[in-house]
């Protein structure tokens, strides 16, 4: 007696939700298998809400009707986007990424605002004769001494980024003596220095994190960053400080405030 064929799974189409872009569906129609395991996998995260621990992937590849290879692929996007983290040997739906304001205002208080815990851990505090392009981003002549202060920055006590600070020792003598490397740069400038800010450039760009920094940031090399880069000034105009903060892609987002032009 020949046994009865098994019946195969027949992945239902996922729930496309009304969006100007289709969420990512092609105008044919025909989404890859896994675009269809991620779109399942979208609504598995709202039921399980932020915390939520998420099945194996051999479970939630059986579940989808779809290869483990196929499986990952949609979880590597999750993660890629923020939805998901790793916990220890598993995954875990993640909460909302930080909205950090692209304006003077210090990281402290951006992240503050958002009701999370602000924190930094030195990573080192030198000076150094400046170079050309430091010295001229700092309006300092070349050779003149130069602080550089390094960070990784904490949300909660995870580790969302990395901040380089220079500044001229002229401007900030004590930095070595009478700053707290967890405190705000910008409010220790303002208050101890008599430096307030009152403006700056700021640069935004997509990278790759070298094999240092995702090692001090706790990320893989492969995880896509946001690269800042910031010259400000204080109410003088005289430049005070050149920063460069790399921002886990997968935590933060920015938001800018924008007004009519002529």
């Amino acid at each position: 007696m020949t046994a009865a064929p098994r019946a195969s799974r027949v992945p239902r189409t996922p729930r496309i939700p009304s969006a100007p872009v289709r969420a990512g569906v092609p105008e044919h129609g025909r989404m890859p298998k896994y675009y269809a395991a991620k779109a399942e996998l979208v609504e598995l995260l709202e039921e399980l809400g932020e915390g939520g621990l998420l099945p194996t992937e051999r479970e939630l590849a059986e579940r989808y009707g779809v290869a483990r290879e196929t499986l990952r692929l949609a979880l590597r996007e999750l993660l890629l986007e923020g939805r998901v983290r790793r916990q220890g040997r598993g995954t875990v739906v993640a909460g909302p990424k930080i909205e950090q304001p692209l304006s003077l205002s210090s990281y402290t208080e951006g992240v503050r605002r958002q009701g999370r815990l602000p924190g930094r851990r030195l990573i080192g505090l030198e000076r150094f004769a400046a170079e050309a392009q430091v010295a001229e981003e700092l309006g300092v002549e070349v050779g003149a001494q130069v602080w550089h202060l390094e960070r990784v920055l904490l949300a909660d006590e995870e580790r969302v980024g990395l901040e380089s600070t220079y500044a001229p020792v002229a401007l900030l003598p004590g930095l070595d003596e009478d700053f707290d490397p967890e405190s705000s740069f910008y409010a220790y400038a303002r208050d101890v220095c008599g430096l307030p800010a009152g403006g700056g450039q700021e640069r935004i760009e997509t990278v790759l994190a070298t094999p240092r920094e995702a090692l001090l940031i706790g990320t893989p090399p492969a995880l896509p960053m946001l690269l800042l880069h910031r010259r400000s000034w204080d109410v003088t105009g005289r430049p005070f400080e050149r920063v460069r903060t790399l921002y886990r892609g997968d935590r933060f987002s920015f938001t800018a405030e924008l007004s009519a032009g002529d």
